[in-house]
C-alpha cells in the first residue's frame, strides 16, 4: 500500500462563535502529520468546531484556513467541491434510518460522485465486505447493532475515496464492547492511505493510534505534540491540567 502523502494544516487568525458565543478568538495553528492527528480537550473547548471548519460545514468568521497549501473556500460551489473530497463520521451516525446498509453507502456515490447504479452497488459492496458487514447488507440502521452502525458510517466515508478522513467522537454513543470494535476499525485505517483527524475522548486510544495530538481548549491550541511526548511530557500547564483530570481514575 502506498504510504500517504503528509497532510499539512494551516489556521491563520481563525475567529468563530456561535450566539455570542465565542470559540476561537484568534487562532493561528499549522501543523504537518503522516497518519493520523487526534483532537483532545475539555468538553466544549472546540475540538468538534475546528472538525467543522475544516470539513467545510461552518465557516469562520475571519481568518482563513489551508490544507495542503489550498484554501478553503466560502462560496457555495467552491465549499461542495472541498465536501466531495472528504469523508465524514460523526458520533451519531447520521444514516437515513429508511435506507438499508448498502443503500446508505450507494446513495453518495450515486447522487453525489455520480457513479452509475452499477458501479455504486459493486462498490458499496466491497466496502461492506471490508468491515465485515456485507451479511447486513439488507438491514436498516434500526436493525443493527451500535457498532455496525458506525462502521456503515466509515465505510460510507471511504467509499466515495476521499483525500482525508474527518472522525468527531465515532465511539461516544456506543457502550465499551462496541467502544473497542469501532477503535480497533479506526486502528486497522491507519495502515490505509487516508490521513485522519480525530476527535476522541479515548485518551488511551489518542495514545496508541495519532503520530500528533493536539490540545483545544479556552479557544486555542496551547499544545501539539507527537503522542508519547504529549501524554509522558506535557509542555503546557493547561495540558498537565488536562491529563491530571482525565488520567485520575
Amino acid at each position: 500500500r502506498k504510504t500517504p502523502q503528509a497532510m499539512r494544516i494551516s489556521l491563520r487568525r481563525i475567529a468563530k462563535s456561535y450566539g455570542g458565543q465565542c470559540v476561537f478568538r484568534s487562532l493561528d495553528f499549522e501543523v504537518e502529520f503522516d497518519h493520523t492527528l487526534a483532537l483532545v480537550g475539555p468538553s466544549g473547548g472546540g475540538k468538534s468546531t475546528l472538525l467543522r471548519l475544516l470539513a467545510g460545514l461552518d465557516l469562520p468568521d475571519s481568518g482563513e484556513i489551508r490544507i495542503d497549501g489550498n484554501l478553503i473556500p466560502s462560496d457555495e460551489s467552491g465549499l461542495r467541491a472541498h465536501r466531495q473530497k472528504l469523508g465524514v463520521v460523526f458520533q451519531a451516525y447520521n444514516l437515513f434510518p429508511h435506507l438499508t446498509a448498502l443503500q446508505n453507502i450507494r446513495l453518495p456515490l450515486e447522487q453525489v460522485h455520480r457513479l452509475s447504479a452499477q458501479e455504486a452497488d459493486s462498490r458499496a459492496k466491497q466496502f461492506l465486505a471490508r468491515f465485515q458487514l456485507l451479511d447486513h447488507a439488507g438491514k436498516q440502521p434500526a436493525q443493527l447493532s451500535g457498532g455496525q452502525r458506525q462502521r456503515v458510517a466509515i465505510a460510507r466515508a471511504l467509499a466515495v475515496d476521499p483525500a482525508f478522513l474527518l472522525l468527531d467522537e465515532p465511539t461516544s454513543a456506543l457502550d465499551p464492547e462496541m467502544t473497542a470494535e469501532v477503535l480497533d476499525v479506526i486502528a486497522e485505517l491507519r495502515t490505509s492511505e487516508k490521513p485522519i483527524i480525530l476527535v476522541t475522548h479515548e485518551i488511551g486510544f489518542a495514545r496508541h493510534t495519532a503520530d500528533l495530538v493536539a490540545l483545544v481548549a479556552d479557544g486555542g491550541i496551547p499544545e501539539c505534540a507527537p503522542a508519547t511526548e504529549f501524554f509522558d511530557q506535557p509542555q503546557h500547564a493547561t495540558t498537565r491540567r488536562f491529563l491530571q483530570r482525565v488520567l485520575k481514575y
